[in-house]
């Protein structure tokens, strides 16, 4: 690829009809898996480092019989898939909550995954429920980021009015793409959502910018439409100069820079930060002709290539449906059922007439 971009988020074949919104969906979770599951085993290695494991192109793959293991990247995204679901069903003697309220539940439920005990209300009956949480795969601890673990233990949820602490770390940008997929309002509830465990402006509203860049490539709008929306909401809030920085430099330097690089991607910073890993995503998504191009470049640097290959796995997947997924990467990766029954259920949880059958709801328990 060479210098410049073209917005190839729309250079699919003109031909060919525009993904249904169910592939585009399914393609987020499960390019999201995939991006995790190939940057993680290089999460903390310097980009020297990586090609010295891996040879001059670094990570260009699976290998022959690996299991592609992700992260708690892609364990949250998938609670927050769930917390979306169980605010769209409401069951019998369910109220609906708040949708933020709902997912600051699916997360507790993901803290029990990793072995911490949560407060006597939040493990009241129905709420620390669920098929999810029990499934045997997602119940490993697969290096979780300190803030969630923190945030989520002190037994109240964060907002943007009340925080619960100062951090923008990526761990709230990275779980937040499935609000793309179905929120009507996917910036500010992907705010909300961050905001339950970081409590930085960066921190949320990274997360918001990408959950609307999400939300409009999912309905088949270019990347440079969505990250001028994006940006026109991100103008008016208080703090966001720091995400409007980055996602401007990442703009940038996908016109001017030379041939993508994982040296080129360590000017927009590291990614362990929220509006570094946007800028980050945004970077590889405008500059990389395909899917298995963009995952391969963010993963390939010396930051948080885990969150970085997730978003972009996420991005990327909800921009060219699942037919984009490099067969051989989806058939490498862990977990690929459970994702696809997240997909499905979260799709038909938000579709009018809540199609879900009586047994598929009540096995999401109470929210």
């Amino acid at each position: 690829m060479g210098c410049g971009y073209s917005d190839p988020m729309l250079s699919l074949d003109g031909t060919s009809p525009s993904p249904s919104r169910a592939s585009r969906v399914r393609a987020c979770l499960l390019g999201g898996a995939i991006g995790d599951a190939l940057g993680a085993p290089v999460e903390f290695a310097s980009l020297s480092e990586i090609r010295r494991r891996h040879g001059p192109a670094g990570v260009i793959g699976f290998a022959r019989g690996e299991v592609g293991r992700f992260t708690d990247d892609t364990q949250m995204t998938l609670f927050t898939a769930e917390g979306l679901i169980c605010a769209a069903i409401p069951g019998a003697g369910r109220d609906k909550p708040e949708v933020s309220v709902a997912v600051w539940h699916a997360y507790q439920r993901w803290l029990d995954t990793q072995g911490y005990s949560v407060s006597r209300e939040e493990s009241s009956p129905g709420r620390a429920s669920g098929w999810l949480m029990r499934e045997p795969s997602l119940r490993h601890r697969r290096a979780p980021g300190a803030t969630c673990i923190s945030a989520l233990s002190a037994g109240r949820p964060g907002s943007i009015h009340s925080p619960v602490n100062d951090s923008k770390g990526c761990g709230g940008v990275m779980r937040v793409a499935p609000i793309g997929l179905v929120a009507e309002d996917a910036f500010d509830l992907g705010c909300a959502a961050a905001a339950l465990t970081h409590g930085h402006p960066s921190g949320y509203l990274a997360a918001g910018a990408f959950a609307q860049i999400v939300a409009e490539v999912s309905k088949g709008q270019s990347l440079t439409f969505a990250i001028r929306t994006a940006l026109e909401l991100l103008a008016p809030m208080p703090g966001a100069h720091e995400t409007k920085e980055r996602l401007d430099a990442a703009v940038e330097l996908a016109k001017t820079g030379p041939e993508p690089s994982g040296e080129l991607i360590e000017s927009l910073g590291g990614g362990w930060v929220a509006e570094e890993a946007l800028a980050i995503t945004v970077y590889c998504c405008l500059v990389a002709s395909d899917f298995r191009t963009a995952v391969l470049l963010a993963v390939n640097h010396s930051g948080d290539s885990d969150s970085t290959g997730a978003m972009v796995g996420n991005l990327m997947g909800a921009a060219g449906g699942y037919d984009a997924l490099p067969a051989e990467w989806v058939g490498h990766t862990e977990a690929v059922p459970i994702i696809e029954r997240i997909a499905q259920d979260l799709l038909a949880a938000t579709n009018p007439g809540h199609p879900l059958t009586s047994e598929r709801l009540a096995q999401y328990g109470s929210w």
